[in-house]
């Protein structure tokens, strides 16, 4: 058996991921310098790889080499991927396989050392960890121990992983299944039958949660096919569960030609219960689904976030909806699963307030009922709460309009008509004068809508047709978000002056965790008798709940309890980037924040995430901003852009 070097091994990895991830014709001197070798080595590292398989690897011509048809399925196999690519082919691989693998054997398929299986099947024991599943070695063969139901959440969580890479749809279905089960088409049709069926039961479906079922589905029975069923089920039987459980039976076999047994049946409409339907109210007041402590905890969390934050939550619909996802979330605790949420990201990075508030109340829901939430959970709450407060929130950046209409029969009232009909909520029209000579300098609207010329400041002043145009009404809209935009960043460019100062600047920061992080910025607000040690420790403990991240440049650490002396802030900027959590940022500004400014909460919070999530401002400013007032500039003047 030969096993390739592991430098030459690496470098071989690299060239042919390069070849891959171009697509395309890539030179000999491109790839030796891409690789660190010269470009005769390139040619023998392009001999060898088209040896081991029975199709071309990798292409050459004119133009010099690139991936060919077999180039992907030797990738697939675990050669020239990472670390953690090459961790998951082997606990996919034991999965699959009751008996295991021999580790020569496999560390010949992979092209790899047997040192580096070895350290490969570490990753793998550490991803286990805390799951009921464990690696079992007998001499050279390993094989996996544990049920059938945390094999298939196993599964679950490399296809997610992997659709979380991975900007195609299908990829979590490929990847997982490796092309057997039902196919991500066959998934299209039962999804309408599966909504259609449900609805009828009295559910409503939580969209953004069926393509994690119809994953589960599609494992299930792949699973079942391949000879591996869950045991029937030993808890009471569960009237919603057996409703659920019946319907699935029938789509499953009339779409798949599968029988799933009892076990399957009950795991799968468990999993549909806690992630997929919520009970209409109709359902609801019948059965008295929610639990009194979920009601009374909801309430309770409600209220206090409500205070904390001077938001309105106490509306009686919103609170049942609410209840009834919290009453899901402990039935997913119970059951040993998590849902996933496509939108975590944007909401985190777009609404950093609301996703703060969401925290917050994930938080005392732990106190009270002792639920765990991840960001996936968090963000169902933010979206929950974000409605709620989208439906309910006050005009306080409506932007004001006069519109300037010389009157003409009833021309002046066409004209407000259409302008409210077409422009909606995104305006506020304080009055309609109809004189050919306003007095211009008395009106104090953030905006001017005039069919006449007007002596106004451009900025001020939107001119328009008698009869409103699509032209006119798309030109209006962007003055008024114009507006909108340059009094946010007032407001922040107002709290920045308040709030930074020299005293309370770092650079460059230690590359040592957010931890360190933490305590060294907090440290200078403690030097400066804003905070004491016990908001320091605070913030670190908001931070183990969900990473404090909002863009992929900035980091925001800041306690949920609003206790420092007043509001401050200290900004560190990296010299290059720092690792926080489980990627990397350039700029962490630790905030602490007094009970008595909210406000600047909300503003600073949202428009720094704004500002920081500019490629070219966040350049610019940790490019250049290594002390205080240069980098105090960069960012006014990123602000005034």
């Amino acid at each position: 058996m030969t096993i390739w070097g592991t430098m030459s091994s690496g470098r071989k990895e690299r060239l042919l991921g390069l070849l891959i991830e171009d697509n395309g014709w890539i030179s000999s001197r491109r790839l030796a310098d891409h690789v660190g070798v010269t470009t005769r080595t390139v040619r023998n590292y392009v001999a060898e790889l088209n040896s081991r398989g029975p199709d071309l690897v990798i292409e050459s011509g004119p133009g010099g080499y690139r991936a060919a048809e077999g180039a992907r399925g030797l990738r697939d196999r675990g050669y020239g991927s990472s670390p953690r690519a090459r961790r998951d082919v082997l606990v996919r691989r034991l999965v699959d396989v009751d008996e295991g693998f021999d580790v020569f054997e496999m560390a010949s398929e992979l092209f790899i050392s047997e040192s580096t299986l070895e350290t490969d099947l570490g990753r793998a024991r550490a991803m286990l960890a805390g799951t009921p599943l464990s690696l079992r070695r007998i001499g050279d063969r390993v094989r996996l121990s544990g049920s059938e139901i945390a094999r298939r959440r196993l599964l679950s969580r490399l296809a997610h992983d992997e659709l979380d890479a991975s900007a195609e749809p299908a990829a979590a279905y490929r990847g997982t299944r490796g092309g057997r089960g039902p196919s991500a088409q066959a998934m299209d049709p039962f999804k309408v039958d599966l909504v259609r069926s449900l609805d009828a039961l009295g559910y409503y479906v939580n969209e953004l949660a069926i393509s994690d079922v119809l994953l589960h589905i599609a494992i299930s029975a792949e699973r079942v096919m391949a000879g591996h069923p869950i045991d029937a089920p030993s808890a009471p039987e569960d009237p919603e569960v057996s409703a659920i459980a019946h319907v699935l039976q029938e789509l499953v076999e009339t779409a798949f030609g599968l029988e799933l047994g009892e076990g399957d049946l009950d795991h799968l409409a468990r999993l549909v219960l806690s992630r997929l339907v919520t009970p209409g109210r109709t359902k609801v007041e019948a059965a008295g689904l929610i639990d009194a402590d979920v009601h009374g905890a909801v309430r309770a969390a409600a209220a206090h976030v409500a205070r904390a934050y001077a938001v309105e939550l106490d509306d009686e619909q919103f609170l049942l909806r609410l209840a009834l996802h919290v009453q899901n979330l402990r039935r997913r605790v119970n059951e040993q699963t998590t849902a996933r949420n496509p939108l975590t990201r944007t909401l985190k990075s777009a609404y950093p307030l609301l996703f703060e508030i969401a925290v917050a109340f994930a938080d005392d829901l732990h106190r009270r009922l002792g639920l765990p939430s991840d960001e996936d959970e968090i963000a169902y709450l933010a979206m929950h709460i974000g409605g709620h407060l989208e439906q309910a929130r006050r005009t306080a950046d409506v932007v004001t309009v006069t519109i300037v209409c010389p009157g003409y029969y009833e021309l002046h009232e066409i004209l407000r008509s259409r302008v409210g009909r077409s422009l909606g909520v995104a305006i506020d029209v304080i009055q309609v004068l109809t004189r050919v000579d306003p007095d211009w300098d008395s009106l104090t609207t953030d905006l001017v809508l005039s069919t006449i010329p007007s002596p106004l400041p451009p900025d001020r002043v939107v001119r328009i047709h008698p009869f409103l145009t699509e032209a006119d009404v798309e030109t209006t809209q962007r003055a008024a978000a114009r507006v909108r935009r340059s009094r946010r960043l007032g407001r922040l460019r107002a709290e920045l002056s308040r709030y930074l100062s020299e005293a309370a600047f770092l650079y460059p920061l230690p590359d040592d965790g957010e931890e360190v992080i933490i305590r060294k910025l907090g440290s200078l607000l403690l030097h400066e008798g804003v905070v004491d040690q016990t908001y320091i420790d605070n913030t670190i403990a908001r931070e183990q709940i969900s990473s404090t991240a909002f863009t992929a440049a900035l980091a925001v650490p800041h306690a949920l309890q609003m206790t420092a002396r007043r509001t401050a802030i200290a900004i560190g900027v990296a010299d290059g980037s720092v690792r926080w959590g489980s990627g990397r940022v350039q700029v962490v500004a630790f905030a602490a924040f007094s009970g008595n400014d909210r406000a600047a909460f909300q503003t600073v919070l949202e428009q720094l995430a704004e500002v920081f999530s500019e490629g070219e401002s966040v350049q610019r400013i940790v490019r250049r901003g290594r002390t205080f007032a240069v980098f105090f500039d960069e960012l006014v003047a990123a602000i005034d852009r």
